[in-house]
């Protein structure tokens, strides 16, 4: 049977609705997406295919892996990881995302200043290219807080408490939250005035790029002379708050309050020192020389949460979707423009990422940001384990349809269909019980489960945009209709 045609037949009569949820379990177990945007149906299509091309061999001595880094070196980097998990996790990577993960927060030591390795390849090794030995190496600081926030994100789309209460990834947590901000000179009110190279070999090399990257403090690697990036505030705040929550839900409440403070400070120096009221735009580094300048790294600001003043995250969107910028941060764009009110914008970077025109789009990292940028940006959907739910809102640029199949999430399976703006249907198709909050974009009086009517409630986003949800709890083998009037 080929699903596409028939999901699109189906979805243009509220009818058949229940009819595609039925069936989906009959279908190859692995993700599908369908749409009556046929553009982006290709799209995920093509990504599906690219990332999925890039898992290892199962022989490989690294074990379970799949490319995120440069494709020749058959290896993986800490920034590309964190950034391609749930995209991994979406097309069935589990394996690979625990094993990668795990190995980095293993590899943490002291002989390195907390730093793990900044890029494996499939022998198992830290990578040639990045690594000489413990005192020589390429590092890049932003990467500790990306990898906890990683491996927090990964635990809140599967359930999977190993990723958060694992003692390799507790030890990770507690280290890069106390040792490695003292040893790398990071506290809040040290990011101005921090020595460019703390712990650098010696003699020290300027020359030698493992010498003078060793604790590169921005993921922007094209500025001479760094002191700070932007992008590292921007991790430390969310690395932060990552690991406030971590400690809320064990209950250490006292800790995990002193976490979100010390996080907050990270936030407020950004706002204060680094917005140039000039150009109303955020300086993006600081120089050995004392001056701010401006290059990439805005992009991370966005990806990490740091902002929360609407105005300025306008003027940071409208500036990045000015420029052309490489692949890499390209790849981020789509799930930030959905999450931050721009459907249109966030549809073309889909687009363009997957578009065969465009240079290095075979870089693993766009292919798995297309696959997020539609499951998260577009289908909206989002899934937390602290509470076993779901949340969903479609944001299309139109009021078009489209549906996703066998999604693994929270230990169980999911199928989901928006038709229209107005209604959407969630079939269980797992083994665990979900709570599914449904939302819709407007303000609606009256919403509906299979007929049945149900308590309608509101909200505004940060934005200001009204939503209408229903709440409803869907059992294993349970399909629901929710739509809103």
């Amino acid at each position: 049977m080929n699903f596409k045609p028939l999901l699109i037949h189906r979805l243009l009569t509220a009818t058949g609705i229940l009819c595609i949820l039925s069936n989906l379990s009959a279908f190859a177990q692995d993700v599908k997406f369908s749409s009556s945007d046929k553009r982006i149906e290709q799209a995920f299509a093509w990504a599906k295919d690219m990332a999925l091309h890039y898992k290892g061999h199962p022989a490989d001595p690294v074990g379970p892996w799949y490319e995120s880094a440069l494709p020749p070196r058959d290896a993986f980097c800490m920034r590309d990881v964190s950034h391609q998990s749930i995209g991994g996790e979406i097309l069935g990577l589990k394996r690979e995302n625990q094993n990668m993960l795990t190995l980095f927060a293993r590899n943490m030591s002291a002989s390195k200043n907390w730093c793990s390795y900044w890029e494996m390849n499939k022998a198992g090794k830290p990578a040639p290219e990045d690594y000489r030995n413990d005192r020589e190496f390429w590092y890049n600081l932003p990467a500790n807080f990306d990898v906890l926030y990683a491996s927090w994100r990964m635990y809140l789309w599967t359930g999977n408490k190993y990723y958060i209460n694992d003692a390799v990834f507790v030890n990770f947590q507690e280290k890069t939250a106390k040792d490695y901000i003292d040893t790398w000179v990071l506290s809040a009110d040290s990011m101005l005035n921090r020595p460019a190279h703390p712990n650098a070999p010696v003699p020290f090399n300027e020359s030698d790029s493992f010498h003078r990257c060793r604790g590169l403090p921005s993921y922007s690697e094209g500025v001479p002379n760094l002191k700070t990036g932007v992008d590292l505030l921007a991790a430390l705040y969310q690395g932060l708050s990552t690991y406030s929550a971590i400690l809320a839900g064990k209950g250490k409440s006292a800790e995990a309050k002193a976490y979100a403070l010390n996080a907050e400070k990270y936030r407020q120096r950004l706002e204060t020192d680094w917005w140039n009221t000039k150009d109303n735009l955020y300086f993006t580094y600081y120089g050995k020389d004392g001056k701010f300048g401006r290059d990439e790294g805005e992009t991370f600001l966005l990806w990490f949460d740091a902002l929360k003043d609407t105005t300025r995250i306008k003027k940071t969107l409208s500036h990045l979707a000015s420029k052309t910028w490489n692949v890499e941060n390209t790849s981020y764009l789509p799930l930030i423009f959905y999450n931050n009110n721009s459907c249109d914008k966030a549809r073309d970077y889909l687009l363009y990422l997957s578009d065969k025109n465009t240079e290095r789009r075979e870089y693993p990292e766009v292919s798995f940001g297309v696959i997020e940028g539609i499951v998260q940006g577009l289908m909206g959907i989002r899934p937390d384990a602290r509470s076993q739910s779901i949340s969903t809102i479609y944001k299309t640029t139109g009021n078009g349809n489209a549906g996703i199949s066998n999604l693994p999430l929270l230990g169980t399976v999911i199928n989901v269909v928006h038709q229209g703006t107005k209604q959407s249907s969630l079939n269980n198709a797992g083994k665990l019980q979900v709570s599914w909050k449904a939302m819709f974009y407007g303000d609606y009086k009256l919403a509906y489960a299979n007929g049945k009517q149900l308590p309608v409630k509101h909200a505004t986003d940060s934005w200001g945009k009204h939503i209408s949800f229903a709440e409803v709890t869907v059992k294993p083998g349970q399909q629901l209709n929710i739509n809103v009037k």
